[in-house]
């Protein structure tokens, strides 16, 4: 991939206002003390050779995670940002195993002084930046229990910021994984797209059909390639939002599965009419009307966004939906805002019951446009 221009740190500093601003060995030997298959939901398994991404509330062997080390990129926000990311990486690895990628011996032996000994640093995979979510390889399955990986051929979000690094981080992560490793027949990221593992995936048309990623292709056409990459059998369409954010707008940052039939949308209420609040309301109400890929109408909760958080810059992610659901855990964001945030740990509660829920003051990561999901990246065990 050739190299793409390097962004400016204040571009950076608020990734949904960027435009306007402008082998491991087998993985059951990996588990956490504390990972248990209780927390592994009944899933369905693929049919026959179907390699198929589970979902993320199956058991993992692992979370992969990546370490910013760019000034390029981050400025003087960046020991902030390295702050957050260490906070997650070392909250995960109470529930499960997590693996960070660091740029070279240097950035390494930074990373480790950061998250302490409970989190395994490698520097043989280089990085770009943080977000693992979008760069790092899906892991899939079948009914034989046979692991491989799929990349989405990671672009830096439609050539917006380098990826001469982030381009290769699926690839290097599967071979360290030990497992196959190929590439889909379309552009995109997973943060743009969300799977029950039985079949069916939502997704955000701004962010897939889209000339940045896919030019030429038709809809129809990238339907195909995203079932085929996942193993799914139908794609729930949101319109999502082009060109105000760098990832044309994600759908973890609002609509996530739950399981299988059960999806949560965080909806802004009708006063808020900017973009974002208008498609959060757009994406439940498509949701609220869709069935999946078995039939069944979708059960759709709906969680508020909290009203008074700390920080109110209108580039700030304030979303209690980029949460990561690892073994025995889900981990969130709070905003400072005490009802909401109360209110938004009981329902992530109530719908991920026998997890503990962890909220977390990410607040210089989500004045970054990202979030907990973002920065993370499952290997699954089935």
């Amino acid at each position: 991939m050739s190299e793409q221009k390097k962004n400016n740190p204040a571009q950076l500093a608020g990734r949904r206002r960027f435009l306007q601003i402008a082998g491991f060995g087998a993985a059951a030997g990996l588990l956490g003390g504390q990972a248990s298959q209780a927390f592994a939901q009944s899933c369905t398994p693929p049919a026959g050779d179907v390699m198929l991404v589970p979902g993320e509330d199956q058991l993992h062997a692992r979370t992969w995670m990546a370490w910013p080390a760019s000034t390029s990129i981050w400025g003087n926000l960046l020991s902030g940002i390295q702050a957050d990311v260490a906070l997650i990486a070392r909250t995960i690895a109470k529930y499960e195993p997590v693996i960070l990628c660091a740029d070279g011996s240097y950035n390494a032996s930074t990373a480790r002084s950061k998250v302490g000994s409970t989190v395994t640093v490698i520097s043989d995979i280089p990085v770009n930046d943080l977000w693992a979510r979008d760069t790092a390889c899906l892991f899939r399955v079948n009914a034989a229990g046979t692991h491989d990986a799929i990349g989405l051929n990671f672009n830096g979000w439609g050539n917006k910021q380098t990826y001469t690094k982030d381009g290769y981080v699926a690839e290097g992560i599967a071979y360290k994984a030990g497992v196959p490793f190929s590439h889909a027949d379309f552009v995109s990221e997973p943060g743009a797209i969300e799977q029950d593992g039985e079949g069916t995936l939502i997704a955000t048309e701004s962010s897939i059909i889209n000339a940045n990623r896919n030019p030429g292709m038709t809809k129809a056409q990238l339907e195909a390639a995203m079932m085929a990459a996942y193993g799914a059998t139908k794609v729930i369409w949101v319109p999502g939002v082009v060109g105000q954010d760098i990832t044309d707008d994600h759908i973890d940052a609002t609509s996530r599965f739950v399981r299988p039939g059960v999806v949560m949308v965080q909806v802004a209420p009708d006063s808020n009419t900017t973009v974002w609040g208008i498609d959060s309301r757009q994406q439940f109400a498509i949701l609220s009307n869709a069935t999946d890929a078995k039939g069944r109408k979708l059960q759709v909760i709906k969680m508020s966004p909290p009203t008074n958080p700390r920080v109110k810059t209108p580039d700030f992610l304030n979303s209690y939906m980029n949460y990561y659901v690892c073994n025995g855990a889900v981990i969130t964001a709070q905003f400072g805002d005490v009802a909401a945030d109360a209110a938004a740990k009981a329902a992530l509660q109530a719908a991920f019951p026998g997890r503990v829920v962890e909220m977390l003051n990410l607040d210089r990561l989500y004045g970054g446009g990202g979030g907990v999901h973002c920065s993370t990246q499952q290997e699954p065990i089935a």
